[in-house]
């Protein structure tokens, strides 16, 4: 069994991306959960199911093209844009280690972050690679930044 967390504010344009995905993955062998700007309040359910994969998605500053996607090394997760979160991702990834046998995060470079409810086109494209990709498990087709 895999886990899908969707990290994001969902008032803020692109950076709802992750959050967009996780409502519209619905996939056998996956639990998907939209965590918002709060994914440590979900760390109790990973606890408890302890994944093969944990994948977690949020929108990153990557310098990248628009809707890009990549796999952020655990080393790199601090230097990248973006976080309206309450706890830095990189603390979360570190204390989630032990509960999943391997944890990967995948950003996606956003095209618009102002006060907005709405996801731009060329994010919702690169969201529906994104899942097919997920549905069929071929990680490796995503760039690591």
């Amino acid at each position: 069994m895999n886990i899908l967390m969707g990290v994001g504010n969902t008032l803020k344009g692109d950076d709802g991306i992750g959050c967009w995905i996780a409502k519209n993955f619905k996939e056998k062998n996956w639990l998907s959960f939209d965590c918002g700007t709060a994914p440590e309040n979900f760390t109790s359910v990973i606890r408890k199911n302890k994944p093969e994969t944990l994948v977690i998605v949020d929108a990153a500053d990557m310098d990248i093209n628009e809707g890009g996607l990549r796999v952020v090394p655990e080393e790199k997760i601090e230097n990248i844009g973006i976080s309206t979160h309450n706890m830095p991702l990189s603390f979360l990834i570190n204390y989630l280690k032990d509960m999943a046998d391997r944890i990967i995060f995948i950003g996606i470079q956003p095209k618009i972050i102002r006060d907005s409810d709405e996801i731009s086109k060329e994010l919702r494209k690169s969201a529906e690679h994104l899942m097919e990709i997920l549905r069929e498990e071929r990680f490796e087709e995503i760039e690591t930044l």
